[in-house]
């Protein structure tokens, strides 16, 4: 699940890099005419527009997977309390243990 998340996260990232790089191309091409240009520049700006609707799609739904974790989070603690003092108890014994180890 992790590598999912970082693999997601990579991917966001890139198509920002990618949007900022289409962006800058526009800029920089605003100066030229033709029938051709003016098409090209359309569709791209087209696509940034989709894409960054696409990104605040993923990151609004990324905000509501973490709310609902959190929340089932949340409730586990409260139905079953002494169990979640003895998972936190025993992920500070794995941590102390490593860090004494360095």
């Amino acid at each position: 699940m992790a590598k999912q998340q970082v693999s997601t996260d990579k991917l966001m990232n890139d198509l920002r890099l990618v949007m900022q790089d289409a962006e800058e191309l526009l800029l920089a091409t605003a100066g030229q005419a033709g029938e051709k240009v003016a098409s090209a520049r359309a569709r791209a700006e087209d696509s940034i527009r989709a894409a960054r609707e696409a990104l605040a799609e993923a990151g609004d739904e990324a905000m509501e997977r973490t709310r609902e974790a959190v929340e089932s989070a949340d409730e586990y603690v409260h139905e079953n309390p002494w169990a979640a003092v003895g998972i936190a108890a025993g992920i500070g014994l794995v941590v102390g243990m490593l860090l004494a180890r360095k």
